[in-house]
């Protein structure tokens, strides 16, 4: 028997608002539902896993999930949570950006079977969709008053900077592609983050006003750190879940990072473990917090899911030659291993004359490489026994040379307990 998806929901903390009705028409019969995908980038980032696992519930308690992709709402920008107008994106970026999504999007869902999950871009119906057919069709259907009482617009309207028409306009166009689905496609289920409400209720409107139709909504919590911060943001941006820009190594190190406070929510969200599972999970943890036992699943299983088991056992072993004590563990990785554990903000790459010539610790750190900002704070905390190249502590007569290069091109820093850095002499 199929599992009650709004339940799963509730117990995962992933329920923020549902339309009075959607749980008696889920528990009625299998529902077609979507969740909109917009292309600001050629790839989702961590906290866009929220919506995908939305979508990988709901296919797995038995309902048909569909991921519109924005090819038309992607030119447009959806103002939602944004105090500022959104850059509008070229045609080939945009393009560029959809098919990143549309490849990560099927790594996650099933395709197959009789509840086989679907992608859409509502490019395809917006592009013969004349703008004055549309203002006739849909714009007659909607009230100014009505679109100004969303939180999105009163927001906007009252920044300095104001709201375009385009942006104003956004919540018709999401408004019509969920109409199109339910006429097209039977969907009678849209699905989304907390700021997509006004945008979601808008669809449902247009529903009923121009197909006569009953259409339900559910939104999920924005994710959010224990102190508030926005989830999903390193100290230098996304996290995101394609390899070339936050390779499965830093991936995996913030999962296994996340605080205490975070970490059961984070469990709940993202894993497919069941709650019998997960609640064993969490004693364990709360019963020896230091292990981080909950951490460690979370992180576990994210990575291999996201990437692959194989780029999970990677960045394992890169965690623990990274943060044990041996150099040699290091020194028996491949190029292509070692520069994919550092990403391009930890990264510095140097001329070979540099240590051809000879270099000493404080230039190298405080002035070539900038791992620290002056060279003042780099013979500071060399004095202070915090700073390690190659696993072996510095001192201030220490002078690099080319023999200390792993590989003829490597010099692994690391300053503190947790900052590592990689040089690469070319």
């Amino acid at each position: 028997m199929a599992k009650n998806f709004i339940e799963e929901l509730r117990w995962r903390n992933m329920l923020h608002d549902i339309m009075p009705g959607t749980e008696d028409l889920l528990n009625k019969e299998p529902v077609s539902g979507y969740i909109g995908f917009d292309p600001t980038a050629d790839s989702l980032h961590l906290g866009s896993l929220m919506p995908v696992m939305t979508l990988l519930h709901y296919q797995r308690c038995g309902h048909k999930p569909i991921a519109v992709v924005g090819g038309a709402t992607g030119m447009v920008g959806d103002p939602s949570g944004k105090t500022t107008e959104r850059e509008i994106l070229t045609e080939e970026v945009l393009q560029q950006n959809l098919n990143g999504i549309k490849k990560q999007l099927e790594k996650f869902l099933d395709f197959t079977g009789s509840n086989a999950a679907e992608i859409v871009n509502n490019y395809d119906w917006f592009k013969g969709y004349g703008l004055l057919q549309f203002y006739r069709e849909v714009g007659k259907r909607i009230t100014v008053n009505y679109m100004m009482s969303k939180d999105s617009v009163k927001t906007r309207l009252n920044s300095e900077e104001g709201m375009s028409y385009t942006e104003f306009s956004y919540q018709l166009i999401q408004g019509y592609d969920f109409y199109w689905l339910w006429k097209n496609k039977n969907v009678k289920l849209q699905m989304g983050g907390s700021d997509q409400w006004g945008n979601i209720v808008t669809g449902s409107e247009l529903i009923k006003r121009i197909g006569r139709g009953e259409a339900f909504a559910i939104t999920t919590p924005l994710i959010k750190k224990a102190d508030g911060a926005k989830f999903g943001k390193s100290e230098k941006g996304n996290i995101w879940l394609d390899p070339k820009k936050t390779s499965p190594f830093k991936f995996y190190q913030f999962l296994l990072n996340s605080a205490d406070e975070d970490a059961p929510n984070y469990m709940r969200i993202f894993s497919l473990k069941d709650q019998e599972e997960i609640e064993s999970i969490e004693q364990q943890h709360n019963e020896a917090p230091h292990l981080r036992i909950l951490q460690k699943a979370l992180a576990e299983e994210v990575t291999a899911r996201v990437h692959s088991p194989e780029a999970l056992i990677r960045a394992q072993e890169t965690t623990a030659i990274l943060f044990g004590s041996s150099f040699e563990e290091f020194k028996k990785m491949s190029c292509e291993e070692i520069e994919d554990a550092f990403d391009a903000d930890i990264t510095f790459k140097l001329s070979k004359t540099v240590f051809n010539e000879g270099i000493d610790a404080v230039s190298l750190l405080g002035e070539k490489a900038a791992v620290f900002p002056s060279r003042g704070e780099a013979k500071k905390t060399i004095q202070g026994n915090g700073v390690s190249a190659n696993k072996e502590k510095l001192n201030l007569e220490k002078k690099f040379s080319s023999a200390d290069l792993l590989h003829g091109k490597y010099l692994l820093l690391q300053k503190g307990k947790k900052n590592y850095y990689l040089i690469i002499a070319e």
